[in-house]
């Protein structure tokens, strides 16, 4: 506080030095006397006060005024920090001096001022009427000053480098279409990054309206389409078209902008489509949703089926048939699936299989109930399905081909089923068909049905969807990624393949670059080889650190800039919907009339808590003070 106070009053003394030599050296000489016409002495003189000891005066109560006023300033912005990393609301309902709860950005000031002499002496109550930097407006432009120095700092940091974006559309709270878009990068420590840019409000989802967007958004932050070397989308048409969608028409603008289509989307569109051309898949996943309905429909059902499980993980634990230890035999209940997200079926069918016998206990108690309950003949019908060998082969089938795919699904424990309770059929019997007459049945073993009518049936329906879902031009960009990682010694490196991804490049790679690289990565993986410090590598990232640490980055810097391109370009749209649940978040049924521009600010301090924590507190300031002239002064 000494060291600002002296700052300010030298600076202020050079400014006052001129003025006063001035005022001592008297009127010019041909300048006539006053007369009686002229204006009274100032009042200084008249009193006795020294013009010399009045501006002394003035100047410290300048000085002492503006360190208040930094003082005011940085407690609304640590305020504000606080509120905006935990993405919680600012007003209250009710603002007025008698309100018990005058909204959370006050009742946090206040906090602050009464754990904080420093604060408290210039601060709400002891500040001037008309210089509190308590209003909405003020709390505003605060927000806006930090998530543009945010900004700032991901631009600066990104530099010259080339970058894919993310692009992703949904509807908020309020039913508006927002478009969220990502950058994603190599920074300056060859670190892959992903960030968050901003929000947009469009007015409807069409390739143009989307293009507009991100045109504005580039031009808002001084950026070139033509260091765009990525597109990362969903499947929709208005985003992935051929013809019209969002990445031909910046194609167009710059080729070298490949398209990738999210990989994650793909593969979850896939095990949609198998729901979709089965019967009895669908049939299945159809009474899983049903059965989690019935049993999860109250608070009560809940509760019998969270008992009995517990009580029999302790049997199970008694027995020496689960391990106890921290974090395991966790309670848990039914998860309900979401059409939208895959991994929920998984989690389900995981917790179906795990509280299985549980379930059919409350399914017995729900048909043996004399009340005339609603569910209670649905409970009959499901209870007998259930215990059928179809259903127990679909649960287990379903559950290992959304395990496998779900690379994100965390090791889940198995608990008791109770598979006693299912006759299990003799696979050389004849299969009778559920719901059909055995004369209209065709005439099959069991195990013809289950290994051929049913198993390959499913499939052979996933490879093909598979097939068709990761196109050929998707798939052949992906393996030639994976030619340039170093895991098993380099095993994976393909030259030629390496070559055309080169040339999928042309803003980056020439036709004499193209001859050049072909020498250099011949080179490059015998040098690999040899080298003890490249071995063991896990990823490209590790890679392209270590090419920087031995320099060998300027030995092939063909080969280094194909690496750099192939961690910017995208391969799933996650960060993307990650930014949708935090808007979910921020903007909520509390908070729907929020403005365009304050859920863009928000959001962008929110999602990059590492990135706002560290920037200091003094270019946030004086980014708020030139946005516009302002009463108080730094």
């Amino acid at each position: 506080m000494a060291q600002c106070a002296a700052r300010l009053e030298a600076k202020d003394r050079a400014k006052a030095k001129t003025p006063a030599a001035d005022a001592t050296a008297g009127p010019p000489a041909d300048q006539s006397a006053p007369n009686s016409e002229d204006p009274p002495a100032p009042h200084r003189r008249i009193i006795g006060i020294h013009p010399s000891l009045e501006e002394e005066i003035s100047l410290q109560k300048n000085i002492k005024d503006r360190i208040s006023y930094r003082v005011r300033l940085i407690a609304s912005v640590d305020c504000i920090r606080f509120l905006v990393r935990q993405g919680l609301a600012f007003r209250g309902h009710d603002e007025s001096k008698e309100s018990n709860n005058q909204g959370n950005f006050l009742e946090l000031l206040t906090f602050l001022a009464n754990h904080n002499e420093e604060v408290r002496t210039v601060a709400l109550k002891n500040a001037p009427e008309n210089l509190k930097l308590i209003s909405p407006k003020i709390q505003k432009d605060i927000v806006n000053a930090c998530a543009m120095e945010k900004i700032n700092v991901i631009i600066r940091d990104m530099g010259d480098v080339v970058f894919s974006i993310l692009v992703d559309e949904s509807r908020d709270v309020s039913i508006k279409e927002q478009i969220v878009v990502m950058f994603r990068y190599v920074d300056k420590r060859r670190c892959v990054i992903e960030r968050f840019i901003g929000i947009e409000h469009v007015p409807n989802t069409t390739a143009i309206s989307l293009k507009i967007a991100i045109d504005k958004l580039f031009s808002k932050h001084g950026l070139s389409i033509s260091k765009l070397r990525g597109q990362g989308y969903d499947g929709a048409s208005n985003m992935s078209g051929e013809f019209n969608g969002l990445k031909s028409i910046i194609m167009k603008e710059n080729e070298c902008a490949l398209f990738v289509h999210c990989f994650s989307h793909q593969l979850q569109l896939a095990l949609l489509g198998v729901a979709k051309k089965h019967d009895l898949i669908g049939t299945f996943l159809t009474v899983v949703c049903n059965m989690v309905n019935v049993v999860g429909v109250s608070s009560k059902r809940r509760g019998i089926v969270q008992e009995k499980q517990a009580l029999k993980v302790i049997e199970a634990l008694k027995g020496g048939e689960l391990l106890s230890g921290r974090g395991q035999n966790q309670e848990s209940g039914i998860k309900r699936p979401c059409d939208t997200r895959w991994g929920s079926h998984f989690g389900t069918l995981v917790s179906f299989t795990i509280m299985f016998s549980s379930i059919i206990d409350v399914l017995e108690e729900i048909t043996n109930d004399r009340l005339n309950s609603e569910q209670k003949y649905e409970a009959s019908i499901m209870l007998q399905m259930v215990q059928t060998y179809d259903f127990v082969f679909s649960l287990h089938l379903v559950k290992n081909i959304l395990g496998i795919t779900n690379k994100l699904s965390q090791v889940l424990q198995k608990g008791d089923q109770d598979i006693f309770n299912i006759d299990v059929l003799d696979m050389n019997h004849m299969y009778c068909a559920q719901g059909k007459s055995r004369r209209k049945a065709p005439k099959l073993t069991n195990f013809h049905y289950f290994r051929v009518d049913f198993f390959n049936t499913v499939i052979d329906l996933q490879l093909q969807e598979l097939n068709s879902r990761f196109n050929e031009a998707n798939t052949e960009l992906l393996l030639c990624l994976a030619c340039l990682s170093p895991a098993n010694s380099f095993s994976a490196f393909d030259k030629g393949k390496l070559i055309l991804l080169a040339q999928l490049c042309p803003c980056d790679f020439s036709t004499m670059d193209i001859k050049v690289l072909e020498y250099q990565l011949q080179t490059y993986v015998d040098d690999m080889h040899s080298h003890v410090k490249f071995s063991g590598l896990k990823g490209m990232v590790d890679l392209s650190k270590k090419l920087d640490e031995t320099q060998k980055d300027k030995v092939y810097p063909l080969v280094y800039l194909l690496i750099k391109l192939a961690l910017a370009l995208p391969i799933a749209t996650a960060s993307v919907e990650r930014a949708f649940s935090a808007m979910n978040i921020v903007k909520n049924q509390m908070r729907n009339k929020m403005g365009d521009q304050w859920l863009n600010d928000s959001l962008t301090m929110y999602l990059e808590n590492d990135v706002f924590n560290a920037i200091d507190n003094e270019p946030i300031i004086h980014h708020f003070q030139d946005m516009k002239s302002r009463r108080g002064r730094l």
